[in-house]
């Protein structure tokens, strides 16, 4: 998952409105959305390599989402897979807060990231490269491999847009969520942030939705969640000439 922009709380009739981009190498087998069937209760994608998910939720409710946290020059060869982050959370019956400080215990056993649990009444955010988690207040975000609301072009540019389709008092519309998700827009270089990469990955990294010869956005996912406990979730999947691939939806009611 390379890209998160949510609303928390902020809006009249939806405290989760949440649009987001995987992007990943072509090469890694991905198995689309759905209810798991080891586990039906967690609505997911799933990366068959490692068995973990970037983005998920089950039917208590329950949200978790992961980016990796640029560092190149860190990466811990027996790391074990930031999927598992959003996984195991899923699967648990741990409180947000408790799961959240476990994961800060063991932080180190992965490479770099940016972790978001809890659900539609509280939310916390924890980068590994930060010494404490935070719990977020009502408001409007974006995460992407940097801290939280780093000011990276394509972090503010989608923050904007989703603040524009978001603060009216009617339905987010799912369409208009996708569309966001899939500008394709490259920064200037003068505006490209120095993560660590050389200066053409920035540059294709730079769109939100990317596209790239064997890397690029896999996936736009659009989560909704009303205050009566209805959830919307679409995910649209693409193919390495970024074409779509499928589109699958899901409503459920909160248990």
């Amino acid at each position: 998952m390379c890209l998160l922009l949510f609303s928390f709380n902020k809006h009249p009739d939806y405290p989760v409105i949440l649009a987001a981009n995987r992007d990943e190498f072509f090469e890694r087998p991905t198995e689309a959305a759905s209810f798991w069937n080891d586990d039906p209760s967690i609505l997911a994608g799933k990366d068959l390599r490692q068995g973990g998910t970037w983005m998920g939720i089950d039917k208590n409710g329950r949200i978790a989402a992961v980016t990796n946290y640029r560092e190149p020059s860190e990466s811990k060869p027996e790391a074990i897979s930031r999927g598992a982050l959003v996984s195991e959370y899923l699967r648990s019956n741990e409180s947000a807060e408790d799961y959240i400080q476990k994961v800060m215990a063991q932080r180190h056993t992965y490479d770099e990231f940016n972790l978001l649990v809890g659900d539609e009444q509280s939310l916390l955010f924890f980068c590994s490269v930060e010494e404490d988690y935070q719990t977020l207040m009502p408001g409007l975000y974006g995460i992407s491999n940097g801290k939280l609301d780093s000011a990276w072009p394509k972090v503010e540019k989608g923050k904007t847009a989703l603040k524009n389709l978001t603060q009216a008092s009617e339905k987010p519309e799912a369409e208009k969520l996708f569309d966001l998700l899939a500008d394709r827009t490259i920064v200037a270089d003068s505006e490209l942030p120095a993560t660590g990469v050389s200066i053409e990955w920035e540059r294709r990294l730079s769109s939100l939705f990317v596209h790239s010869e064997g890397y690029g956005t896999r996936s736009s996912t659009v989560l909704l969640i009303d205050r009566r406990g209805e959830v919307f979730f679409s995910e649209r999947s693409f193919d390495k000439d970024a074409q779509v691939i499928d589109t699958s939806s899901y409503e459920f009611i909160i248990d």
